[in-house]
């Protein structure tokens, strides 16, 4: 089928904590609609069948709880009611956003995917009430190709997003299509998390995620497009990933993945949007994950040429290092219960720092999750403590497997290579109780290789 994400620049209200009235609100909000409007008859043009916008596109950020209100639209949950708001605009007051969206799908015949904030009255006598008396909820929408609105899902991991309220249980919303089946939706920061992206996706075995998200980028292990492809890959599905395009918050990475295959965007550098259109196979069977060429438990390493463990700061979290030297080696590092090894060849010896590291704990800076991660990192420079910063290029081409003892199922493998690009790795899956990825050779200089565990249970 073909699909369409939009990387959407947003019109920002100048000062989003200023009150303003519905008709401001949706003044600005009509100008990103604008915008929306004319992808839509260029994705449809292309022959998309199904468009998917950023999480804060239309009303943008860092609202208070009051300031965002007039931009909020009223909404029913979509399977009390079918409404189709184009054709039947007069049925709730203020949803305004949701009657253009609406009548976008259905001018140009294409399902579309939107994300919106959106209020809900509430009673006193319901206990999760906020005192004002109603929800205020982070909302992506998903219309047909007749403009009917056949799915409202409503985040429930919310980044600091203080003008939102987390809905009382996890939405697990779907929708049917024509051309590839269901697919599932959650939004950014959900992703990190149990409920309820992974839950969604193995309960009804999904394999199309629609994913709206305004993600800042964090390297070495959390840019965009890498996690958005390790997602892709480890659950076996396609991702249809749209971010917001905000470079000074570090906000760029868009992209259309195939857990083989991926069409991304990412570009810290330049200013406006980018439409990204691509054909993709409708998943019907699991990928064979290759096993043949699986690493054995790696020799006991001679004492004698050791290299130093060291400890350095990567993503805030304290990770112990060892220094990946000369051409050819084995390595292992440890941390708590985690054991990472390498074995490793590069074709020219260069003079980048390159080190392995570990991590086995709760991360807590900007979230709370449990994290096993062994990682391959470029480092910053040539001293240790620069392992561990963020780092764009590299020249190096290595060979390597990389494995560890993980202690939970959920492995995201990393592979980034210079310039923010993918690559895929030649052969993973577990062995002998161990997870292992390995690459011969990557397609340009390597900055990430990483398995990047999450211990949902121990969160």
């Amino acid at each position: 089928y073909v699909a369409a994400v939009y990387e959407h620049e947003s019109i920002l209200s100048p000062d989003p904590t200023a009150l303003v009235d519905r008709r401001s609100a949706l003044e600005l909000m009509g100008r990103n609609l604008d915008i929306y409007e004319q992808q839509v008859v260029a994705a449809a043009r292309q022959g998309a069948q199904i468009i998917v916008f950023p999480e804060d596109g239309i009303h943008g950020f860092n609202f208070t709880r009051s300031s965002i209100y007039p931009y909020l639209d009223f909404i029913v949950p979509s399977h009390s009611v079918k409404w189709n708001p184009c054709r039947e605009p007069y049925l709730f007051n203020d949803t305004e956003v949701l009657q253009r969206l609406s009548c976008m799908a259905l001018k140009n015949k294409i399902f579309l995917v939107a994300n919106l904030g959106t209020k809900q009255p509430c009673e006193h006598t319901d206990p999760h009430c906020p005192s004002d008396g109603r929800y205020q909820f982070n909302t992506n929408v998903a219309f047909n190709d007749d403009g009917m609105l056949v799915a409202t899902y409503r985040k429930h991991n919310l980044y600091f997003e203080y003008a939102f309220d987390t809905p009382p249980e996890p939405d697990y919303k779907l929708f049917d299509t024509p051309f590839a089946g269901k697919f599932g939706m959650f939004t950014c920061f959900d992703i990190l998390f149990f409920e309820p992206a992974v839950n969604l996706v193995r309960q009804y075995s999904l394999k199309q995620i629609v994913y709206p998200t305004a993600w800042m980028n964090q390297l070495p292990l959390l840019s965009a497009v890498e996690f958005q492809q390790a997602f892709a890959t480890a659950f076996n599905v396609n991702i249809l990933a749209a971010n917001i395009h905000y470079p000074t918050l570090g906000m760029t990475g868009s992209g259309i993945y195939t857990p083989v295959k991926s069409f991304i965007y990412h570009d810290m550098e330049g200013y406006g949007g980018k439409l990204i259109v691509a054909e993709i196979p409708v998943i019907t069977t699991d990928y064979k994950t290759n096993l043949e060429k699986t690493p054995d438990r790696v020799s006991e390493i001679g004492n004698e040429q050791l290299p130093p463990t060291f400890y350095a700061e990567m993503m805030y979290d304290n990770f112990t290092f060892v220094p990946v030297w000369g051409e050819k080696g084995e390595l292992q590092v440890c941390a708590n219960t985690l054991c990472c090894y390498l074995t490793y060849q590069r074709a020219v010896v260069t003079d980048e720092l390159y080190a392995l590291g570990v991590f086995d704990g709760l991360h807590t800076v900007h979230g709370t999750y449990y994290v096993q991660a062994c990682a391959l990192v470029k480092c910053g420079g040539l001293s240790f403590s620069t392992c561990g910063q963020e780092v764009t290029d590299a020249t190096a081409l290595i060979d390597f497997q990389l494995w560890g003892n993980m202690s939970t199922s959920y492995i995201f493998p990393l592979l980034l290579t210079s310039g923010i690009t993918l690559d895929y790795a030649d052969h993973m899956g577990w062995k002998n109780n161990h997870y292992f990825i390995s690459k011969n050779r990557t397609s340009s200089g390597l900055l990430t290789a990483a398995l990047y565990g999450r211990w949902y249970e121990k969160d």
